[in-house]
Parts: structure tokens; sequence; C-alpha cells
């Protein structure tokens, strides 16, 4: 297994944990707790893989991601009671996910030798819109609509990738500071309550 098909099982995992925790909050029942983790984890990819006209989606041909997506829900189900805040643990997860999808994203971009422009829209696109369709699903505005600094974290570590690989940067150290990148924007706007502005009256 390549660095990039276990970071690619690493985002689904996480996602799939993340979409878990997601539903258990929200008193889903079981089979409602695997539906949310598995449009979490690879609905993003799965609209990647259209856009990019795939032969086949990437979990259709391979069922390594549903096994992962199973066990990471068997995990979150099991050891729900463990976790003190689910806020928090979604949000770590959810987070994780985000940083390591947006370098799957952007690297199929480049394998299939889109813009660069292009290129982040598709980081963008396969670490997000898996939450927009669990947060439509749930009857929820996605969280990539509101103020709050989301998609945008994928866009500066989408730029970030690609200006590393342009420099000739070891993959592995692409990877991890891409991953990094993401994360510490996040956190910092989380923590700062940095917002996008908005453009309505009081």
């Amino acid at each position: 297994m390549s660095v990039f098909d276990f970071l690619d099982l690493l985002g689904t995992a996480s996602f799939a944990i993340s979409g878990a925790l997601f539903a258990i909050k929200k008193k889903m029942d079981t089979l409602g707790v695997f539906i949310i983790a598995f449009v979490t984890a690879v609905g993003g990819g799965t609209l990647r893989d259209i856009l990019v006209d795939a032969h086949r989606i990437t979990w259709m041909i391979n069922l390594q991601y549903i096994y992962t997506i199973f066990g990471a829900v068997i995990l979150a189900i099991i050891f729900r009671k463990k976790i003190e805040n689910l806020s928090k643990s979604l949000f770590l997860f959810d987070t994780i996910g985000l940083g390591i999808f947006t370098i799957v994203g952007t690297e199929i971009g480049l394998q299939n030798d889109f813009h660069p422009i292009i290129c982040i829209s598709l980081g963008m696109i396969t670490a997000t819109f898996g939450g927009v369709i669990r947060d439509t699903l749930s009857n929820e505005i996605p969280l990539i609509f509101h103020k709050e600094i989301y998609a945008t974290a994928c866009i500066v570590g989408a730029a970030t990738y690609l200006i590393l690989k342009k420099f000739d940067v070891n993959l592995d150290i692409v990877h991890v500071l891409t991953a990094l990148m993401v994360i510490a924007v996040r956190l910092v706007a989380v923590k700062f309550k940095l917002q996008l502005p908005t453009f309505y009256n009081e």
C-alpha cells in the first residue's frame, strides 16, 4: 500500500468516525449512524470522481473503503461512552479528515493534469462535500455555508500542497505540511473566532 492510499483510508476512517459521532449526537438509530458515517466518508470523493469523469467510483471498486468505514463506525459506537465530549471529538476527527482529504483531492487533480485552480477546487470538494451531504440529510445548514472558516482552510492547504510540489519538496514532507496547514488554519479560526464577512442587515 502506498502512502497516498494509506492517507486516503486514514481520511476515510476519520470522516466515518466524525459522521458516526454526529449521528449519535443527533440520536439516530443504528442504520442512521451507518448511513451518515458512510456519506460523510465517501460523499466528497464520489462527487470528485464524477467531476473528473473517473471510469468507476473509487469505493465501488475497492472494498477496503467499505471495510474501513464499517470498522470505524463500530469503534465509534463501542467507545462512545468513553468520549467525554462528543462535540470536541467530532471536531477533532472532522478536522483530521479535512486535512487528509484536501491532499487526496488535490493530488487526483494533478494526476489528471488539471489547472491548479481546478486542483484546489477538487481538494476542497473532496474534503468538504461529504459534510455537506451529512448536514443536508440531517436537516442542518451545511457548515461550509456558515461564516466559520472551513472550506477556506482546505483552499489554503491545497495551495500549500501545489506550492511545495512546485519546489520539489519531499512528498512525505508535502503531505505532512499540507495536512498540518489545513488543521492549523481550522484550529486558529475556531480558537480566535475568525469568520468570513457576511452581507446582511441586522
